[in-house]
């Protein structure tokens, strides 16, 4: 498991909140972020192979190398590690966004092709990961999950939207660019979650067949 950049536990740290996972049991900051990576790291190891449900609070425990006592010194619950798992993975999306060389593109078309490209190669590389995020999202309770949704909309999907934006104003897109930018993110998933569907494609025939769909779909080629 990759750790996340230091400027993600920045991040994460102001992403804290009243509806994020209780943190009043220390008041170091670096190492919660760095109990909650293990646990992150821990804790995927076990749902891979044995699902969210079937889990239980002592596999977690087991998986992450802490006792039951150490694992609720930075949880409350289950339902806590899901939703951490799940913020672990739109960092790690957005830092690999982030860090790509495309910004250094002029063309907006170009940028946004290449864009779209180093995404596809996150997802491929990272498919049990997505995989796991878009099938079990809909455990996260309530408060999480509004959370969860408030970091892909700033995150994630506001990368899109703001490439859109770019590519706009060179060659006008038809339709609402807001939603646009939300089915770009959703289009990405299609390898992990309908991948065993065409499982005889390589993946570079797949992520360059959905680059030539999504810009077709935008009018772009």
């Amino acid at each position: 498991m990759r750790r996340i950049s230091k400027e993600t536990r920045k991040d994460n740290q102001r992403f804290t909140s009243s509806e994020d996972v209780d943190l009043s049991a220390s008041k170091n900051a670096g190492l919660i972020e760095d109990r909650h990576q293990q646990i992150v790291a821990g804790a995927c190891k076990v749902f891979f192979e044995k699902g969210f449900h079937p889990t239980t609070t002592r596999d977690l425990a087991a998986a992450c190398g802490m006792s039951m006592g150490q694992l609720y010194h930075y949880i409350s619950s289950k339902d806590d590690v899901l939703y951490l798992v799940h913020k672990h993975y739109i960092m790690l999306w957005r830092d690999y966004l982030r860090n790509s060389m495309v910004e250094s593109i002029a063309d907006p078309k170009e940028k946004l092709a290449a864009a779209l490209r180093n995404s596809l190669d996150f997802i491929f590389k990272n498919r049990r990961l997505s995989q796991f995020i878009f099938t079990e999202s809909k455990h996260l309770e309530r408060k999480h999950l509004r959370t969860v949704l408030n970091l892909d909309n700033e995150n994630i999907v506001k990368y899109w939207r703001d490439l859109l934006e770019e590519v706009n104003r060179q060659t006008p897109i038809e339709g609402d660019l807001e939603l646009l930018a939300n089915q770009i993110v959703f289009i990405q998933v299609f390898e992990p979650l309908r991948g065993w569907t065409v499982k005889n494609r390589l993946p570079e025939e797949s992520r360059d067949a959905m680059i030539k769909f999504i810009l077709r779909g935008l009018g772009l080629l």
